[in-house]
């Protein structure tokens, strides 16, 4: 799950981190009036939606020369005219694709004198069951360009959970940054207070791009992105509260209600498959044959009927898939559950496009019976690149009707 930058400060300022004063506004009226709680004269003007790049974004309908979605302004009445601007409009960046997020709510900054910026984040590694840290010099840039361009200005080393923070992580943090006397310790307590939240919260990730140093040489997060791990939610109703449904997709929200894990993509092939691993390597293979994906959609091992029929509905809601994909490895999940979940759901909405089913594992054969018996327009498939074969064909003979 994740939070706007203004919620990610606020959380960050529970655990003593420096961050600038500023409130969220949702028209220009709160704008203005939360300018006026801070003490001037410059003022920073940020679109609050969940995408990097707003600085450097567009805003549909502006011209060209438009500035972006963060803007430093000298007035409180700039700050209202900036905030009627960027209220109500799609922010285009480069993290949003060409659609863009509609911009809700502003948050409403005191200005920083800049001197330095640097990048810092703190990752779940998977692979060591630790918490990484990544350091560069190079903030304010996209992250993923430095690694590509100059990955010798990214540091990272790993704190283990087991122990937790020592002085000496602080120690190499200020060493990647290239910081010494005060602000040196300035860095060792500031990671202490990051990995405190990081681990209290169950985050999977927590950005901060830039950190800077200011004139004075002062250590202050100027930007925050924070997401946490969905499967911890449940030990914090305080941030569940925080979720904005407006910033997510329609189809991924009603997916969370059924605890399935879909993420809507760009393609035109819809898939249900149970089991991460299998779902990537089939949406490998529809790519392979030619054709895009239009999700990621992981049914679980335990699924019930009534979760396979949620499944298909959602993938059925997307006005974009043009063919429909179920591959369906039975262990704990038997065909045959999946055969009665697909019947039922077609029979509730009706199916408008080919549909190929390829079972394999337990009561196989049941849930082929079925699937013949229901008189239903399915294809089946013998393994996986024949049904991915044959629903891009078929996808492609319905494009060219």
């Amino acid at each position: 799950m994740n939070i706007h930058e203004h919620q990610a400060k606020a959380i960050l300022a529970e655990f003593g981190v420096a961050v600038p004063r500023g409130f969220a506004a949702f028209t220009p009226d709160e704008a203005a009036e939360a300018a006026r709680k801070l003490p001037g004269p410059v003022y920073v003007v940020k679109s609050q939606i969940h995408a990097g790049g707003r600085g450097k974004g567009r805003f549909e309908g502006l011209g060209p020369d438009a500035k972006g979605g963060v803007r430093v302004v000298k007035s409180v009445d700039e700050v209202k005219s900036n905030a009627a601007e960027m209220l109500g409009r799609v922010l285009v960046t480069h993290q949003t694709g060409p659609k863009g997020k509609l911009v809700g709510r502003l948050y409403i900054e005191e200005g920083a004198a800049i001197a330095k910026e640097f990048y810092l984040s703190l990752l779940v590694d998977r692979e060591t069951s630790r918490v990484s840290v990544v350091a560069s010099t190079e903030g304010g840039m996209n992250i993923e360009d430095v690694a590509h361009d100059t990955p010798e200005k990214i540091a990272s080393f790993s704190i283990d959970p087991a122990t937790g923070y020592w002085a000496h992580h602080g120690l190499m943090l200020s060493a990647a940054l290239g910081l010494s006397s005060d602000q040196a310790k300035q860095a060792g307590k500031l990671l202490s207070q990051l990995y405190r939240a990081f681990v209290a919260k169950d985050m999977s990730m927590l950005e901060i791009n830039p950190l800077i140093v200011t004139e004075d040489g002062q250590l202050r997060v100027l930007d925050a992105k924070i997401s946490f791990d969905d499967n911890a939610l449940f030990r914090h109703p305080e941030i569940r509260e925080l979720r904005d449904l407006s910033e997510e997709d329609d189809k991924e929200i009603e997916a969370s209600k059924h605890d399935l894990s879909y993420i809507a993509l760009d393609g035109d092939i819809g898939c249900m498959v149970n089991g991460a691993g299998l779902a990537m390597a089939t949406m490998d293979i529809i790519k392979l044959y030619g054709a895009e994906p239009a999700n990621f959609l992981d049914v679980g091992g335990g699924a019930s009927k009534e979760k396979v029929t949620a499944a298909f509905k959602i993938i059925t809601a997307d006005p974009n898939v043009k063919g429909i994909f179920v591959n369906i490895f039975g262990g704990i999940m038997k065909c045959d559950t999946i055969a009665a979940g697909v019947i039922a759901a077609v029979k509730q909405v009706g199916l408008k496009v080919p549909l190929v089913v390829r079972l394999e594992g337990t009561n196989v054969d049941l849930g082929k019976k079925m699937l013949a018996e229901s008189g239903l327009a399915v294809t089946t498939a013998n393994d996986m690149a024949d049904g991915a074969q044959k629903i891009v064909a078929l996808a492609r003979a319905g494009e060219a009707k």
